[in-house]
């Protein structure tokens, strides 16, 4: 693992890092590699309920490092695409936690999250058109799915940033927080999930994923398929009972 991405376990919680404050946590090919293998750790582990990803230095991420990517050095990771993340998400729940800039492939990289917390001061955009390029890591995609589409329209093309109000307001971000409170606001939204119990949060996350896809006549099928084993296992069992004991559950993933 690169020193550029930093990781740290407690709790069930992967923090993972982007560590390149001097470059504004631009991304490249090590950055990639980096967050790719967090997010195998991540899905791999059975103590790992949720990750979350940061940026170093009151930054989140700046996008794609041009630099690199003159020099040949292209940020994508095969069956993850850009940033390590954007085309596979973990299959875990992932947070983002952002302070400063979510710009570009930032931005993709934010979209690409589950949950989105940022602070007051955070700004965010897909400026890509500015430089003659495209947010075609989930910025063209995923935005107009999660805001309305006259306004990730209006992103795409004028290529104008927006702030973390504005992002909070059309749905972008789950909570605004003071400035430097952005990942323990992250945080505290993790412990809530790594509280629950894992089969449950990976169904839920699972059926909201895909539903969106699924024919009207097969919505009820195919979420029977995913939950019909979270109601037979051990789990719903030990949920029940801590419930009618009054007491906090203990999990087994079974």
């Amino acid at each position: 693992m690169s020193d550029e991405v930093l990781l740290e376990e407690a709790d069930g919680i992967l923090t993972v890092t982007i560590n390149r404050p001097a470059a504004k946590n631009a991304i490249n090919r090590a950055v990639a590699e980096g967050i790719a293998a967090a997010m195998d750790r991540l899905d791999s582990s059975p103590s790992l309920r949720v990750g979350i990803l940061t940026g170093a230095g009151g930054v989140f991420c700046s996008g794609m490092d041009l630099k690199a990517f003159l020099g040949g050095d292209f940020p994508s990771v095969e069956g993850r695409g850009f940033g390590g993340l954007v085309e596979r998400p973990p299959e875990k729940p992932l947070i983002a936690a952002a302070e400063g800039y979510a710009l570009a492939g930032g931005l993709e990289l934010l979209l690409a999250c589950d949950l989105a917390v940022a602070s007051e001061t955070t700004r965010l955009g897909i400026p890509e058109a500015k430089r003659g390029l495209a947010a075609a890591a989930g910025g063209l995609v995923r935005l107009p799915r999660l805001v309305p589409y006259r306004v990730a329209l209006e992103m795409a093309l004028t290529g104008d940033m927006i702030s973390a109000a504005r992002a909070y307001e059309i749905g972008l971000l789950n909570r605004v927080v003071a400035p430097g409170e952005a990942l323990a606001a992250a945080q505290a939204m993790a412990r809530a999930i790594a509280a629950n119990g894992p089969l449950s949060v990976a169904a839920s996350k699972r059926v909201m994923r895909e539903q969106a896809s699924w024919p009207a006549d097969e919505i009820w099928k195919r979420q029977d398929a995913i939950v019909t084993p979270v109601f037979a296992s051990e789990d719903a069992r030990e949920g029940a009972s801590a419930f009618a004991e009054k007491r906090a559950p203990s999990w087994s993933g079974k």
